[in-house]
This record gives structure tokens, C-alpha cells and sequence, in this order.
């Protein structure tokens, strides 16, 4: 008698994730923004104290209307001390943030956000939904997921 196939029958779900590790997963939800008015010496303080390099920029109804990052206020403190001049008290985070920003979804897979974080050099993203901040995704967040997927699918 003769074997045809040591193949068995083929498992259809090998390979194929359950379900998506979404950025809503990841993200982190309680952060720390800033307003339109606050001065960017408070924001410098904030970065410091808290360890960030930069956070989002809401109104009164939580909609995101900007970022603003250490760069930017490095740029400020650049530019004052190049033309000596001293720090303007008016220096604000309306006047220094970056007005249009790159938002991610929440739905998103957390594997295209990583290859969105490649392709744009952010090191974070505002997650939105319908205006309002709801949530942020840093570089940080997806090397988090990956190592939670390693630990459970990928081999050692």
C-alpha cells in the first residue's frame, strides 16, 4: 500500500492573528497638555519635570489644536541668546507650536503605526477622535506591544 502525503490536514488559522493589536491598546490616556497661553517656560519646566519632550496643545473642549516639543523651545532659547537677547515674558506656546499636526487612529493596528512612525521621524502621535485628544502614541508604546507579541506568539 502505498502513502500518498505525510501532510495532514492543513490547520487554516496558522498564522493569522485572533485579533489586532490596536493603537487604542497602547496609548497612553492621561497626559499632560499644554495651553495656547502658557509660557514656554512652563512648559520647559513640565518637560523637565516629567520627563517628556514635547505634548499636545488643547483649547477649553479638549480639541487638539497643536503640539509643542522640546525642539521648539530649544529654537526659542537659540534664537534669543544668538541675537542676545533676554527671554520676552510674551513668549508663548501659541507663538512656538507646531499648528498642523500628524494624528494617528485609534483603530489602527499597532504595526502600521510603527511603520508610520518610520516613514515621518515623529516619536509621538496625538490620537484623536472626532477633534478631541483622546490619547497619545509614542515610539516607546509600540516597542511595549512588541515585546507583549513576542512574549506570546513570536518564537525566542
Amino acid at each position: 500500500m502505498a502513502i500518498k502525503s505525510f501532510q495532514g490536514k492543513r490547520d487554516t488559522s496558522q498564522g493569522k492573528e485572533d485579533a489586532q493589536i490596536l493603537v487604542s491598546d497602547y496609548m497612553t490616556k492621561k497626559l499632560i497638555t499644554f495651553k495656547v497661553e502658557d509660557s514656554l517656560d512652563h512648559v520647559i519646566n513640565q518637560l523637565i519635570t516629567n520627563k517628556i519632550s514635547g505634548g499636545p496643545v488643547v483649547n477649553d473642549k479638549n480639541d487638539l489644536i497643536g503640539i509643542i516639543s522640546e525642539t521648539d523651545c530649544i529654537k526659542h532659547i537659540s534664537e534669543s541668546k544668538y541675537y542676545n537677547m533676554p527671554s520676552d515674558v510674551n513668549n508663548t506656546v501659541g507663538k512656538y507650536m507646531v499648528k498642523v499636526v500628524d494624528t494617528i487612529d485609534k483603530d489602527m493596528n499597532i504595526f502600521d503605526a510603527a511603520s508610520k512612525f518610520i516613514s515621518s521621524s515623529r516619536r509621538r502621535f496625538p490620537v484623536v477622535e472626532n477633534g478631541k485628544l483622546i490619547g497619545q502614541l509614542s515610539q516607546k508604546d509600540v516597542l511595549k506591544a512588541a515585546l507583549s507579541v513576542k512574549g506570546n506568539t513570536w518564537n525566542s
